[in-house]
């Protein structure tokens, strides 16, 4: 939550300066609070485990927020009854007619698949171009952000020698944007996918920021000036044991994976695992929802109308 003060304190321009979330009086005696509405596109299979992790992020901050979920009606989930998507979740057709403050749309395990040959495919795109009249801010994860960017700018994925897994050292390019208040210049964020987003095309095609990116990972977060639109690459929001199931299953499906990199202790499964991002997803959830979504969104979501 923003700390509220007098307009005419010295302290206060030092710390706008610095991005600390301030207001001055004026404003807070004519501010309008109200529930975020947040709406969660999961594309992930384990959609039990993907909505705890987002949630427990999404709950580390003292404001109310509404949530809803999405699926794609038009794939059939092979792991998730269709009983609790219809209890849990709702359709396009259901929301399309509203507004939402923020949005976030996961990977998918779909990587390997041309964009234009995933099953939900058009879907999906009707989702992203909806996005731009009805929500403010949008946060693309993993494939979720790789889509998004070859629908919006024409920027094609390619794909990785061998699956990068493991959790990588990321430095912060832009440390005074605020989706990074609070890093220290370098963090550590699981990664997990078989393919890349080439960091020249992006310079070349789009006006987005690089916020962060590493040398094993490559770009890591992306952001538009408005923080309307946020790309990131990597799982902050995995908890623990998620790059260890991961690993489980890619063995048992006969694909000789090798260890995700830097995630158990010493490389030995047995000695347990080193988790080392959950103060940076902690933070990057909180900077997104303060900054991108509660600072700047409209009181009246209908205005969004307005910002298209």
């Amino acid at each position: 939550m923003p700390i509220k003060l007098d307009t005419q304190l010295p302290a206060l321009e030092i710390l706008r300066s610095e991005n600390v979330f301030i207001m001055d009086n004026e404003r807070a005696q004519h501010q309008n609070i109200r529930p975020l509405e947040i709406l969660i596109v999961n594309l992930m299979p384990t959609k039990e485990a993907t909505e705890v992790q987002l949630l427990r992020l999404l709950a580390n901050t003292p404001l109310q927020i509404n949530v809803d979920f999405l699926y794609m009606e038009s794939h059939a989930s092979k792991n998730t009854e269709t009983q609790y998507l219809r209890t849990f979740y709702k359709t396009f057709d259901v929301i399309k007619h509203r507004y939402y403050d923020g949005m976030i749309i996961t990977g998918a395990p779909v990587e390997t698949i041309p964009f234009e040959e995933v099953d939900y495919w058009q879907e999906l795109t009707r989702v992203f171009d909806w996005s731009k009249s009805h929500v403010y801010s949008t946060l693309h994860l993993c494939w979720g952000a790789q889509a998004s960017l070859y629908h919006k700018y024409g920027i094609n994925k390619v794909s990785l020698t061998e699956k990068l897994s493991g959790v990588y050292e990321q430095t912060v390019e832009n440390p005074t944007n605020l989706l990074f208040r609070g890093f220290d210049d370098s963090f550590k964020a699981p990664h997990s996918r078989y393919t890349d987003i080439p960091e020249e095309l992006v310079q070349e095609k789009t006006d987005l920021m690089i916020l962060a990116k590493g040398k094993e990972v490559g770009l890591s977060v992306l952001a538009s000036g408005d923080l309307r639109e946020v790309y990131s690459f990597g799982h902050l929001e995995y908890d623990r044991d998620t790059l260890g199931n991961e690993y489980l299953r890619d063995q048992e499906a006969g694909k000789n994976p090798k260890l995700p990199v830097a995630y158990y202790k010493n490389d030995q499964p047995e000695e347990g695992i080193q988790m080392s991002w959950s103060l940076a997803a902690a933070t990057f959830f909180s900077n997104w929802i303060n900054y991108a979504v509660y600072q700047e969104t409209p009181y009246h979501l209908e205005e969004l109308q307005k910002h298209y």
